[in-house]
């Protein structure tokens, strides 16, 4: 069963100077239940835009995304809030923490509109991703690490049927990353979710069976110098 299915979909911005550039123009793309591809995407290529595309954050020119069965365009922007609460993990380059919560109330609210929240996985997922000590700390109080944990351990926490990761251990050392992409996979693996991972780390992208090239998938030539650029 096919956990997400794009079609002919584009997006693209316009310029202060109101030129119109295009961002991504994907004419299929899918992934199913359980399946882990790596893309590897160096920056100007489109991936973070493509990614919040998958996830409904923003809407497309044209096309189709299908997410767990919903297609996304349709959707109204509390439908999509659900179905990413429901259905979707998202590890942010940028973390996206609660800055007042602590590390174990950020995964729990991320429990509250999904399956319910459970304290107890909460606790085991943060204690899976070294972080049993620090379960009490605020954002500021942790390494900009120990807070990309936080967000690897919110992402899992609802079983998502999908989990996208953008560049998810570009802040860790070299031994904590492997570790966190472990975790990541093995969770999925144990969820039945399929994860879909960018990043440009060759060593990161090396651990997976399947390895695409985003340039391959997304059929707009990366913007370098003063014309502009994609994220």
């Amino acid at each position: 069963m096919k956990v997400l299915e794009i079609k002919n979909l584009k997006k693209s911005y316009l310029s202060p100077e109101g030129e119109r550039h295009d961002i991504v123009n994907v004419s299929f793309f899918s992934l199913g239940g359980g399946d882990q591809l790596a893309l590897a995407g160096e920056s100007g290529s489109g991936k973070t835009t493509f990614l919040n595309l998958i996830a409904g954050i923003l809407k497309p020119d044209e096309g189709d995304v299908t997410l767990a069965g919903k297609h996304l365009p349709t959707l109204s922007e509390g439908q999509r809030d659900l179905l990413r609460a429901q259905s979707l993990g998202y590890i942010f380059q940028t973390f996206n923490l609660l800055q007042g919560y602590t590390a174990l109330e950020n995964v729990k609210l991320g429990m509250m509109f999904g399956r319910g929240v459970d304290a107890s996985y909460a606790t085991s997922l943060l204690d899976r991703v070294g972080l049993k000590a620090r379960l009490n700390y605020l954002p500021r109080q942790m390494s900009v690490g120990q807070q990309q944990r936080v967000a690897v351990a919110r992402a899992l926490a609802n079983h998502p049927k999908l989990v996208l990761a953008d560049e998810p251990t570009g802040h860790l050392d070299p031994v904590r990353a492997m570790e966190s992409l472990t975790l990541i996979r093995q969770i999925c693996r144990e969820n039945g979710a399929a994860l879909l991972l960018v990043s440009h780390d060759k060593e990161i992208l090396a651990k997976f069976e399947r390895i695409e090239n985003l340039s391959r998938i997304n059929r707009v030539p990366a913007m370098t110098g003063s014309g502009g650029h994609k994220k």
